[in-house]
């Protein structure tokens, strides 16, 4: 390709944002730019705070666990054959050891600690470094009730425990709540850049619901749907799930919360006056965002969204402010959920709350408040025991139920948005709708 046709080629694609989107060289440079902040600065605190002198991952090639995938340097796609890590904490001399029993160095920051021609067996070398160490506690990544805190497999753990000395059997225990602090936890650096990286997400569904892409009466929702997942690969991103789009619209009745997620007809043709509905996240530098928006399809006569569904929106705003509000540092997610439904119920609002974590992962680790299929709670540690701790990120994903006279039927107000939760409370990563988006956008034309 000429450079001139390749330069016109980059403009196209990325006109749609302002922000930058790094080649694959940089992005590489970032995200190991980010581990050794996170590895240096970040680790040693949340090994302090779980109580865990030695943290040890083991996992094997195209069988990653979770864990292990949000360590490896940016020119490692997988693990390599077994790859062991071994971080150490000494809180005596502030020091904290990272090494590997792998026969590389897993990226700049993790040393490899294991000579296959001094000592053949890679159990054995493992269990020299901690007898060197001589640890208190032992932590491994198994556990009941959080899925990527739980990346030990049965054939490992069981190796591990066979060849591990017996004098260190009563010191090892789940590494849970530091696997998860390591997975929830926002650095600084990383919080700027999750702001571009929403900005993009809504800068994607602005185009996407917009005459730019669907023309009523022509375009349906399966086409909007295909648009952005290809949008989403035309910008060297990825997504961590497939866009879907759906409609809500006066001949249709309101059905179960899975008709967003599944059962919905694909190429539903869009036609003026649908409230259309996207649930759209990318994936860029190692972090996730996750989205739900709306827009109204204006009839031809129409140069604004109607009275009733600007007020819905509004409404689904109330319950957003009050499942936020509620968001408090040492709350766990059902206490959190209980008190922000009380509180939207009290004002007159239909709302259902779901929101998760969001972050190294889609649906990531942390406290989760409600599930749309357990609005009393969710009864695991997740959401039940698990504390709101600051600097973590979540998806504010919620919905209200509206009536709507003139349609003669109810509809639901579904909204997502990334949020962050830091020390001076909550915030939104890059603001929130507060307006319906118009398709068309509304043109001002002159003449007789």
């Amino acid at each position: 390709m000429k450079p001139l046709v390749h330069l016109f080629v980059f403009f196209f694609l990325t006109s749609i944002t302002a922000q930058q989107i790094l080649s694959e060289q940089d992005r590489a440079r970032v995200v190991d730019e980010l581990l050794d902040e996170r590895f240096n600065a970040l680790l040693p605190q949340l090994m302090d705070a779980a109580d865990i002198d030695m943290w040890i991952i083991i996992s094997r090639e195209y069988n990653e666990d979770p864990v292990l995938r949000t360590m490896l340097p940016a020119t490692w796609l997988n693990a390599r054959r077994r790859t062991i890590l071994l971080f150490y904490r000494d809180r005596v001399k502030n020091t904290i050891e990272k090494l590997a029993v792998a026969r590389y160095n897993v990226g700049n920051q993790i040393k490899s600690a294991w000579d296959k021609e001094k000592e053949p067996n890679q159990w054995k070398r493992l269990m020299q470094l901690i007898e060197e160490r001589n640890p208190k506690t032992i932590g491994l990544n198994y556990s009941n009730d959080f899925n990527i805190a739980d990346g030990l497999d049965k054939t490992d753990y069981e190796a591990f425990m066979e060849n591990l000395p017996k004098k260190y059997h009563k010191r090892v225990g789940s590494a849970e709540q530091l696997a998860v602090r390591w997975i929830e936890t926002r650095t600084e650096r990383e919080m700027t850049i999750y702001n571009q990286l929403v900005d993009i997400t809504h800068d994607i569904i602005s185009e996407a619901f917009s005459e730019k892409v669907i023309t009523p009466g022509v375009t349906t929702t399966t086409e909007v749907e295909w648009w952005m997942r290809q949008k989403v690969t035309d910008l060297g991103l990825e997504t961590w799930f497939h866009p879907t789009v759906d409609i809500q619209r006066t001949s249709e009745d309101l059905v179960s919360h899975l008709y967003s997620f599944s059962g919905r007809p694909d190429d539903m043709v869009i036609l003026g006056g649908d409230l259309l509905h996207c649930d759209f996240g990318i994936t860029y530098l190692r972090l996730n965002t996750d989205c739900q928006e709306l827009a109204y399809v204006l009839k031809p006569e129409e140069k604004k969204a109607p009275d009733f569904l600007v007020k819905g929106l509004r409404d689904g705003n109330k319950v957003q402010d009050y499942l936020t509000q509620n968001m408090i540092a040492g709350r766990t997610g059902n206490e959190i959920l209980k008190t922000a439904l009380e509180a939207a119920k009290k004002d007159g609002l239909r709302p259902a709350i779901y929101t998760h974590p969001l972050g190294m992962y889609g649906h990531s680790a942390g406290t989760t408040i409600g599930m749309w299929d357990a609005q009393a709670g969710v009864m695991k540690d997740d959401g039940d025991k698990y504390p709101l701790n600051p600097n973590t990120v979540y998806a504010i994903e919620l919905n209200t139920t509206i009536t709507i006279p003139e349609w003669k039927r109810d509809i639901r107000i579904m909204l997502e948005e990334a949020g962050f939760f830091g020390a001076d409370g909550f915030r939104y990563v890059n603001g929130r709708q507060t307006e319906l988006l118009l398709i068309p956008r509304i043109k001002n034309h002159q003449g007789n």
